[in-house]
C-alpha cells in the first residue's frame, strides 16, 4: 500500500500554495493523532516522500519522530501544492484587496499571477503520477490539491473547482492500492 497524508493545519490567515507557512499548534496535534493510527494499525512504511514546502516537511518530521523513527524522509518538488504565484504566503485580507479577481478562482484555466491554473496543476500531477505512486510501502506527505488531483486522475473524473469533493482534510490519511489502482480515505 501507498499512503497519502495531507499536512496538518497551518495558519489559515495566509494563502498556502508554495508559501513557507508552518503548522499551527492544532496542526501538530492532528499529525500526532495520525502517528497513533500508524502505530496502532502497524502500517508498513519504508520511506516518507514529502513536499519540500515547510508545512509538509514539519508533518513528515513529526511522523518520523513519533511513529517511524527508522524511515528516511525524501523531500521533492513534485509534491508541491498549486502554485498561487504572487499570492503565495500573502495575508488573505490583503490578497482579497490586491487580487480580488482570484477569489474564488474563477475557472480551471485562470492562472494566478506568476503561478499556475488548476488545469496546469492537474497536468503537472498527471505527468508525475507514476513517479509519485512508484514505491509501495511508502508515505507521501503532501497537500490537499495534490491528493485531490490524484483522486480525479485515478477515478477518471473530469476536473472541476470542487476542492471538498474527496474530503481531504488537514492530516487526513488516504490509502492507494497499487494492485487495484484505487484510492480511499482511511482517516
Amino acid at each position: 500500500m501507498i499512503y497519502l497524508l495531507r499536512h496538518g493545519l497551518d495558519n489559515e490567515n495566509y494563502i498556502g500554495g508554495w508559501s513557507d507557512i508552518d503548522l499551527s499548534n492544532e496542526g501538530v496535534k492532528q499529525v500526532e493523532e495520525v502517528c497513533k493510527y500508524i502505530k496502532d494499525n502497524s502500517l508498513i512504511i519504508h520511506k516518507i516522500y514529502t513536499s519540500d514546502i515547510k508545512r509538509a516537511i514539519t508533518t513528515s518530521k513529526i511522523i518520523k519522530s513519533n511513529a517511524l523513527s527508522d524511515v528516511l524522509i525524501e523531500p521533492t518538488k513534485i509534491l508541491r501544492e498549486l502554485n498561487k504565484g504572487a499570492l503565495n504566503g500573502l495575508d488573505k485580507k490583503k490578497a482579497l484587496i490586491l487580487y480580488s479577481q482570484y477569489f474564488p478562482l474563477p475557472n480551471l484555466t485562470t492562472k494566478y499571477p506568476n503561478g499556475e491554473s488548476m488545469q496546469l496543476f492537474y497536468l503537472r500531477i498527471k505527468k508525475n503520477l507514476d513517479t509519485i505512486l512508484k514505491e509501495d510501502n511508502s508515505l507521501i506527505v503532501t497537500h490537499r490539491g495534490v491528493i485531490n488531483m490524484i483522486y480525479y486522475i485515478l477515478n477518471e473524473i473530469a476536473l472541476d473547482m470542487n476542492n471538498e469533493r474527496f474530503l481531504v482534510e488537514h492530516a487526513s490519511l488516504h490509502e492507494y492500492n497499487p494492485l487495484t489502482k484505487s484510492i480511499k480515505k482511511i482517516v
